[in-house]
């Protein structure tokens, strides 16, 4: 059970998500951010590997409700670095639905598709900060005529977070679903939807709206290539190893 519980905190379940959370948090650098959201949820995944009993089925709904909770929360949060912290939160918790049937390297991929682009946001909200004075949806709103570049990036890292195709979260999401009775599916497809509208709500507070003048210059080219490489490579990745399935 000891083993669980450690599980439980680093593929979270509330509240021991909370401590993930409070770490982003108090984590100012987003560099800081982004390795701990790459790393957090492996170390849960390499937790359950040392389980010798198979995962009691009532975690299942526990992650449920916590991915719910947190995808919720994603409709009321207007910072970049927070909103990658609680989708984090939200898309690391459904891992429990496979880990009562899947094996770790698929467990592990699982977990690595949907916390690479929460890193990335939390890694982006850097660049935002600067230019902005805070990477928060709605302060300066309008981004796609000054900051073409910045917003392009934003744009393809929040559809690769919330599992839009071709992105890997979409496949591994449909992988969940088959294994997932109907109403744990149902609730998966809701948090799904509210993923789908959260992002929305975000790139209109950040991309959308009038145009305002800025004083700030656009990310290097050399620097929105490299988020778009990284991207690519993650997107190819996921397509050559989800050919497999999980």
């Amino acid at each position: 059970m000891a083993l669980l519980l450690g599980a439980a905190l680093f593929l979270p379940l509330f509240p021991l998500s909370i401590l993930l959370n409070a770490l982003l948090t108090h984590l100012r650098h987003p560099l800081a951010r982004c390795v701990l959201l790459l790393a957090w949820p492996q170390v849960g995944v390499t937790l359950l590997q040392s389980v010798p009993l198979p995962i009691p089925q009532a975690f299942v709904p526990w992650a449920l409700l916590t991915s719910a909770f947190y995808a919720l929360r994603l409709l009321t949060v207007r910072d970049l670095g927070l909103w990658a912290g609680f989708f984090a939160s939200s898309a690391f918790a459904l891992t429990w639905g496979l880990a009562v049937s899947t094996h770790a390297e698929g467990l592990r991929l699982f977990a690595l598709w949907f916390s690479v682009p929460a890193a990335l946001l939390a890694l982006l909200a850097g660049p935002l900060a600067q230019r902005l004075g805070a990477a928060y949806a709605g302060l300066s709103g309008g981004l796609a005529g000054p900051l073409p570049r910045l917003a392009g990036v934003l744009a393809v890292i929040v559809f690769a977070a919330v599992a839009t195709p071709p992105f890997p979260g979409f496949f591994a999401l449909l992988g969940l679903l088959h294994q997932l009775a109907a109403p744990a599916a149902v609730a998966v497809l809701a948090i799904w939807l509210v993923w789908g509208w959260a992002a929305a709500r975000l790139l209109q507070g950040f991309i959308f709206g009038a145009e305002r003048p800025s004083a700030v210059g656009d990310i290097a080219q050399a620097s929105a290539l490299a988020y778009f490489g990284v991207l690519g490579a993650f997107t190819a990745a996921g397509l050559y190893l989800m050919g497999g399935g999980l």
